[in-house]
């Protein structure tokens, strides 16, 4: 009799946990699980104050669960580290995390259902973050993520021809510079300035990368040795 408790009881949790488990959270990873990997194209806009960088052509490279690689023509991505990797593929894909409900906001125009993200494993490098998603096309048009050591992003996304996938069309990745820590490799363009100045400079300043992307090419395999 007391096993059939106990069975009945885990039985009755299980239960539980899966019900927990946001719907709509379930129907944006169930689109985002169409994609095994990408190969995408696009243009990339910087405009960080202390970086002298034109518009580029750019590849991103993606693979599940959590590989991602963006490439610019003629040099090294200048993406923030930690940005880049925390999209929405890579948050979401990685599954350890508790989601709280933040009821819905108007954004653009949309009105969007709010989701906050909070991470169950101590090893993953971010704290929270928070999704605006689209209750009917399940897709998220904004996030706002808190790392651990690279500070606070927001990207905001738009979506065209592949919104069936989850992919955008645009993406806007917004940052403080004073969390800003570059890839190996790329020093900053102070000029002559002094320790001081290029302090004053960081400070409380924001920057923008933009991609907009031409095309896809979707689950036709990457090796790992592109990342």
């Amino acid at each position: 009799m007391k096993k059939i408790i106990v069975f009945a009881f885990f039985f009755c949790c299980s239960n539980l946990v899966i019900a927990q488990v946001d719907p709509l959270i379930e129907k944006v990873s169930k689109k985002l699980a169409l994609v095994n990997d990408y190969v995408a194209e696009g243009v990339m806009k910087t405009d960080v104050s202390f970086i002298k960088a034109s518009l580029g052509k750019v590849k991103v490279y993606f693979k599940k669960p959590n590989l991602l690689k963006v490439k610019k023509e003629g040099g090294i991505s200048l993406l923030p580290k930690g940005g880049v990797s925390l999209t929405i593929n890579t948050l979401l894909n990685t599954k350890k995390y508790s989601t709280i409900p933040g009821g819905s906001q108007v954004v653009n125009g949309k009105t969007l259902t709010v989701i906050k993200l909070i991470p169950n494993d101590d090893n993953l490098d971010w704290v929270i973050s928070t999704l605006w998603i689209d209750p009917v096309e399940a897709l998220v048009y904004k996030t706002a993520t808190t790392t651990k050591e690279n500070g606070s992003y927001e990207i905001i996304m738009q979506y065209g021809a592949y919104a069936q996938y989850g992919l955008a069309s645009k993406i806007i990745f917004s940052f403080n510079t004073k969390d800003y820590k570059l890839p190996n490799g790329i020093t900053l363009e102070f000029g002559d300035e002094d320790p001081a100045a290029k302090k004053n400079l960081l400070k409380n300043k924001k920057g923008t990368v933009e991609i907009t992307y031409k095309n896809y090419i979707i689950n036709k395999g990457i090796p790992n040795t592109i990342f």
